[in-house]
């Protein structure tokens, strides 16, 4: 076990030598185990480790369950986005440049709050940073901090499984959007009822946030977004409503789809060529960093999800930028040794051609 820490950040190289067959989806593959007690000393949980224990069950699949509200919704929703898409012409620079702002709020609501902060306890926070990554969130509406950690954690600890909430291994479609069209697999609740969240629980603006998660989708995600161009310069209520809102709200749903989707199928896989997750550049640029997918299976512990620093990963840059403001500390990053030996190790060769 190798580990190195700064004043601002702790870098956590976590590898052994052992290692043992290891079944992720239909593969049986030789995989390196990590030291999951210094890992929960160092985060206070290990619930993002692939466990490497699961077997799906025998035996026929459980028939597909629609939810029809949550189809109608989601067509009708992009049906705006179409329509919205039509407006932009028409619509004042401001209204724009408020649209893009909005959307980078949210995002950051996402990957700097629900993905690496709280998922994977990759860095610590202060109270005001906090309270803002909630505001954030309740922007994106992407479910509330507590259930979007649930079904993360889910997502990394039994991984292209029945009991992964969007199973790529179920096709582009269902792991994009499908996955929020029918009942969740049995799998998927039992495994996330059995998850240790003491440490989300414990947190008062993420049960703050649960408590009143509706009203605050209402007012950040829709009101405010549509009254500040309507009232402020005078744009168009219908423009308004239906550029910052519902097409910025569309936009940032499928960029973090693609992370479940694309990230897992289009790709190389230098760290890890045993399991399904890919490097895409293309997605990095719109999640706001989180395309670097090979990698961040191979090390969740990390919070830049990348070896890269801050190329096309503005989350990072965010994370930075609050470290030096001292919102932020103790973030966690693989040693660049310990990188390289695994690529080696378990990549599939393509970081020798860059």
């Amino acid at each position: 076990l190798s580990k190195e820490f700064s004043s601002t950040s702790s870098t956590a190289a976590v590898d052994t030598v052992t290692s043992r067959v290891t079944r992720n989806g239909n593969a049986v593959v030789k995989k390196d185990l990590l030291n999951h007690e210094d890992l929960a000393g160092d985060r206070g949980m290990i619930d993002d480790i692939f466990d490497e224990t699961y077997r799906e069950k025998e035996g026929p699949k459980p028939p597909l369950r629609y939810v029809w509200r949550n189809i109608i919704l989601m067509s009708l929703l992009h049906l705006g986005a179409i329509f919205a898409l039509t407006l932009i012409p028409s619509a004042k620079i401001q209204t724009l440049a408020w649209a893009v702002l909005c959307f980078l709020l949210s995002a950051l609501g996402i990957t700097a709050g629900s993905h690496r902060l709280w998922s994977h306890r990759s860095y610590k926070a202060t109270l005001p940073l906090r309270i803002f990554l909630t505001i954030a969130n309740s922007i994106a509406f992407q479910n509330d901090i507590y259930e979007w950690v649930r079904d993360h954690r889910v997502h990394h600890k039994f991984s292209e499984t029945d009991a992964d909430p969007h199973n790529a291994m179920r096709g582009f479609f269902f792991s994009h959007i499908g996955w929020l069209l029918v009942r969740k697999h049995p799998d998927v609740i039992e495994k996330g009822q059995k998850l240790d969240l003491s440490d989300i629980k414990a947190d008062k603006v993420v049960m703050f946030q649960r408590r009143y998660y509706k009203p605050s989708v209402v007012l950040l995600c829709f009101t405010v977004p549509t009254v500040v161009p309507w009232y402020f310069w005078d744009e168009s209520i219908v423009i308004s409503f239906f550029i910052p809102a519902i097409l910025r709200y569309t936009i940032g749903l499928n960029a973090t789809w693609l992370v479940n989707s694309a990230a897992h199928m289009f790709g190389n896989r230098p760290y890890d060529q045993n399991i399904n997750p890919r490097e895409n550049p293309l997605v990095s640029l719109g999640a706001l960093g989180e395309g670097f997918h090979n990698y961040h299976h191979t090390f969740p512990y990390d919070y830049s999800t990348s070896e890269f620093g801050w190329r096309f990963n503005l989350t990072t840059a965010f994370i930075d930028l609050m470290c030096l403001l001292g919102l932020a500390s103790d973030r966690k990053k693989v040693s660049k040794e310990v990188i390289l030996a695994r690529k080696m190790r378990t990549g599939d060769g393509s970081h020798k051609s860059g």
